[in-house]
């Protein structure tokens, strides 16, 4: 039995997958997935040596492994010591593979502050588009406007019917936005669809270029159930959410890890 480690190194959090190879990698056994944020992670796990960055697993409480392969925001900045870094698209395609079983889909991921949209067929790449300059279809995006409604993302990702309209393209201007709809008197199930609704106007026109029936929907924001179902109406597509959507790149590492073995 070989342990492999994933770590997708994001910019809001940190996620790392623990997976088990079993029969010489036929079989494999998630042992943990932990999320941590990303700050925290370097300053108390992480020391920059030489061009590398060395992490401190026994503090982690994570055991020795036999391949350590990372991905994710961070790598552009700073390799892991003693592991391979893989490109992110790569890890999420992998990821995606793994956890649905599937080979031709649309992949979608949103996370903390930028999303991807993949193409994939017979179980490889053949387009993309990705957005990291604006958090406008990302996670952050949602946080923010949660702490402005006063509710949980649990709570606002209840809300999808009669959404008010917020026209604002900008995350920051959309704050503004939705202060106002709040001073002319709509209530909090119609502000919170209207926010939700905002992700998946900003994210339809991006997928009118990709063919196919099935999107998987990954990231962060794939927790959020309002935006799941806007999605699927405004597709007409089937939406598939991986069992561990937040944690894709992660286990996608530890896939691309077990042909390293």
């Amino acid at each position: 039995m070989q342990t492999i480690c994933g770590i997708d190194l994001g910019s809001r959090s940190v996620k790392i997958a623990l997976i088990q190879s079993l029969c010489g990698g036929d079989q494999l056994k998630i042992l943990r997935l932990e999320s941590l944020d990303t700050i925290r992670f370097y300053r108390e796990y992480g020391r920059k040596q030489g061009e590398k960055l060395v992490v401190d697993f026994a503090a982690m409480g994570l055991p020795e492994v036999d391949a350590l392969v990372s991905t994710g925001y961070g790598r552009n900045t700073l390799e892991l010591a003693g592991g391979e870094a893989i490109p992110e698209l790569k890890a999420h395609v992998l990821g995606a593979m793994y956890q649905t079983g599937l080979k031709d889909f649309t992949l979608v991921d949103l996370g903390g502050q930028d999303s991807k949209i993949i193409q994939v067929r017979k179980g490889k790449m053949i387009d993309f588009l990705t957005n990291d300059k604006c958090a406008a279809s990302s996670g952050r995006y949602l946080e923010n406007m949660a702490h402005i409604l006063d509710v949980s993302l649990e709570e606002l990702g209840q809300y999808s019917d009669a959404p008010v309209e917020l026209n604002s393209t900008c995350a920051v201007f959309g704050e503004s936005e939705l202060i106002g709809k709040i001073v002319e008197g709509f209530p909090l199930t119609e502000l919170a669809a209207g926010v939700n609704a905002t992700i998946v106007k900003r994210i339809l026109p991006l997928l009118r270029s990709f063919a196919g029936e099935v999107l998987v929907f990954t990231g962060g924001v794939a927790h959020n159930h309002a935006v799941t179902k806007l999605l699927e109406e405004g597709t007409g597509k089937q939406i598939v959410i991986p069992q561990e959507p937040q944690f894709n790149g992660a286990i996608g590492c530890c896939i691309e890890g077990c042909d390293l073995l």
